[in-house]
């Protein structure tokens, strides 16, 4: 199997007209072309060398990752002298993309990294989603070395970047027992020791995912005396110090490959990351809208994995004489969890997208990106279990073990109703708006007009509620959907006019966004 070869949309999106902007804003960033016997020669010998990367990805996560997906599952990771052990399968998914070159996908060559654009790294993320959602943490998190690249200074970047390439892991230590969501509340001191020329850290850290990673990203308290987010720093922890205590790790419903940590700090050494009083307010909020992202694509990776799972037994399954594909009801499900899947899929290619071109409308989408997604993904999951039957129920079929891992994608890196909060901010200044603006000048197919007046009279819609709701939080929630569904709508139907194959899941989900719409407006209006 190859999970990039037999998923068409990859190389659609691959090959998306802005695509050419963003790998010369990629190449120009950090190297000097003409002085780098890797850089590509035109835009066409970089989607190239995306192309035959993504194929490795494709036959390793098919191959090998999918594989070990159900042992992983059952052995999990566990401690074993103060040092946590990975499963026997992932410990082989490690080695495997470590070995082909694929830790530091993103990173400059400078750091021994590929230099690709973020759009070909997502798409690696979504295919080792599908394979393995737990493992995607272990591999995603090499996410943390593109915040020491934008902020730490340059002994830092030469320190640590070259050893993701060397298969390095990495964690972000953020949260507590008393501060999960609310990360202001964070208590573990950072000081400064003059004698070591170091910073120390002192404290307990809990659900902190690959918790026993070689490379620490820390959030502490460096301001004493302080009590709210100017307070706290970002640090960097080699694990080669060995100062810190693994307590224990996490016994979760799902995701078992990723090892969920609880950490004691020992006066412990550290780096900062920048500026002082700058960890929360500026680093890791760019850390946490690219991890959101990252769960997006987790969650686009294994809802198309419940999909196939799903289409597989409907097409084996046979009752009152046929293949339970060919009842209604059950093609009706399969057809709404496949528009599902690939709205999130645009959507999720939009944003990583303007991650490089937009900075603003990219952290605009990602709240609503990583909603949806991971909402939806929970949703086929458990919709692929409804078409399994009682043998979904069964610990022996995939589906059980999907349901599982979908259900922390709507918690961790910000539960739903704190994207909901993220993104509010942009319907009261009418950013929303001016983006669906934007999508409705878009120059259509003429057969596809008539579900574009659909899109606008969603919108003419969508601006009434605004109205009746006079925009108060306690309708945010329905707000955050409306623009999500017409965002979606646009998306799916600009995919449309680049290929007719997208027309049924762009009707499925317009379709279900007038439903919920129109459903928010007579909730609104009573």
């Amino acid at each position: 199997m190859n999970f990039y070869q037999d998923n068409k949309s990859l190389a659609f999106y691959l090959n998306h007209p802005k695509m050419a902007d963003i790998i010369r804003q990629k190449e120009n960033d950090f190297v000097d072309a003409e002085n780098d016997e890797l850089a590509p020669k035109n835009v066409e010998d970089a989607i190239d060398n995306y192309d035959k990367v993504l194929d490795i990805v494709g036959e390793l996560c098919g191959e090998v990752l999918e594989a070990n997906a159900e042992a992983v599952d059952i052995e999990g990771p566990k401690v074993v002298d103060n040092a946590i052990v990975y499963a026997k399968g992932t410990q082989q998914n490690h080695e495997a993309m470590r070995d082909a070159g694929l830790y530091g996908m993103a990173l400059p060559r400078k750091y021994n990294g590929l230099n690709f654009s973020y759009v070909p790294y997502v798409m690696a993320a979504e295919m080792v989603s599908r394979a393995d959602a737990g493992f995607a943490n272990i591999w995603g998190l090499q996410d943390c070395a593109e915040t020491i690249l934008k902020f730490a200074d340059d002994a830092i970047k030469d320190e640590f970047l070259p050893r993701i390439y060397k298969g390095d892991t990495c964690s972000m230590d953020l949260t507590e027992p008393d501060a999960g969501s609310d990360l202001q509340s964070v208590q573990l001191k950072a000081t400064f020791d003059e004698k070591a020329n170091c910073w120390r850290l002192n404290g307990v850290k809990r659900f902190i995912t690959n918790g026993d990673a070689d490379i620490k990203l820390v959030l502490a308290r460096s301001e004493e005396g302080s009590t709210d987010g100017r307070g706290l720093s970002l640090f960097v922890y080699d694990r080669k110090e060995r100062a810190v205590t693994v307590r224990r790790i996490e016994n979760k419903m799902g995701i078992h490959g990723s090892p969920t940590g609880e950490l004691v700090f020992n006066n412990a050494p550290a780096k900062l990351i920048g500026d002082r009083k700058m960890g929360l307010i500026k680093y890791v909020m760019s850390l946490m809208n690219g991890a959101r992202l990252g769960v997006g694509a987790q969650s686009v990776g294994l809802a198309e994995a419940a999909v196939r799972d799903a289409e597989e037994y409907a097409d084996q399954r046979e009752q009152f004489g046929k293949k339970i594909k060919e009842f209604v009801a059950v093609q009706d499900i399969l057809d709404l969890m496949r528009a599902k899947t690939d709205a999130a899929r645009s959507l999720l290619y939009e944003t990583a997208r303007y991650v490089e071109t937009n900075k603003k409308v990219a952290d605009m989408l990602t709240p609503v990106l990583k909603m949806f997604a991971s909402e939806w993904a929970n949703q086929i999951a458990y919709d692929d279990i409804q078409i399994h039957g009682g043998s979904g129920f069964m610990k022996e079929y995939k589906c059980e073990r999907l349901y599982r891992d979908a259900r922390i994608l709507t918690i961790y890196e910000g539960t739903s109703q704190l994207q909901v909060v993220a993104a509010a901010r942009f319907l009261g200044n009418g950013a929303y708006l001016k983006y669906i603006d934007e999508l409705d000048n878009f120059e259509y197919a003429e057969e596809l007009l008539p579900l574009r007046e659909k899109l606008r009279a969603m919108t003419a819609k969508y601006k009434e509620v605004f109205e009746l709701s006079g925009n108060k939080e306690t309708h945010h929630r329905r707000l955050v959907e409306a623009v999500g569904y017409i965002i979606m709508g646009y998306l799916m139907l600009q995919d449309t006019t680049r290929c007719a194959d997208f027309r049924k899941s762009c009707e499925d989900i317009i379709k279900l966004g007038q439903g919920e719409i129109a459903k928010s407006y007579e909730y609104v209006k009573e």
